[in-house]
């Protein structure tokens, strides 16, 4: 089994968020990996791991981090393959590394999800993928079926939540 998606983090202590993205993929039968690589630890090793990502198979990269935040522009700038960035609450409620993510030069595009949202990343790169693949399409259409059923689910529980004022 090779991996079509790579979760890359900055370092372990993401892998508490970064998880959620491994959780969608298992869920949806989706080959991945996971490793830690920092832009600014282990910068050589960010290069060859981008430089190398399409000839291995993989078709989308998640890359979280936090702070500077600068892991997901450093691969989306060696790679033609789609980054997408997950802005990790490290310092500041994750706004440093949210503006860091998503202000990216032109030429140089990272597709940015909200702060800890792993799981987006997991379902937009499960997206990008299904384009060309109608067994993962139909996959996604399932899931999302799925989220309208515990809604629909929900509203028959609050119908029986009774209040004094209440009205439905």
């Amino acid at each position: 089994m090779n991996p079509v998606v790579s979760i890359i983090m900055g370092s372990t202590s993401d892998l508490k968020v970064m998880e959620k993205a491994a959780l969608f993929f298992e869920e949806m039968k989706i080959p991945f990996e996971m490793n830690a690589l920092s832009a600014h630890r282990t910068p050589e090793a960010v290069e060859q791991f981008a430089k190398d990502s399409a000839q291995r198979g993989i078709k989308v990269i998640i890359a979280g981090a936090g702070m500077a935040a600068h892991l997901p522009g450093v691969i989306a700038s060696m790679t033609t393959l789609p980054v997408i960035g997950v802005p990790i609450n490290a310092t500041l409620d994750g706004m440093d590394a949210l503006l860091a993510i998503v202000q990216m030069p032109p030429g140089i595009p990272v597709a940015t999800v909200g702060i800890n949202g792993a799981l987006n990343a997991a379902i937009l790169a499960t997206q990008m993928m299904a384009l060309g693949d109608e067994s993962l399409m139909n996959k996604l259409v399932s899931y999302k079926e799925n989220l309208k059923q515990k809604i629909v689910h929900a509203n028959k529980e609050l119908s029986q939540v009774k209040y004094a004022y209440k009205t439905n």
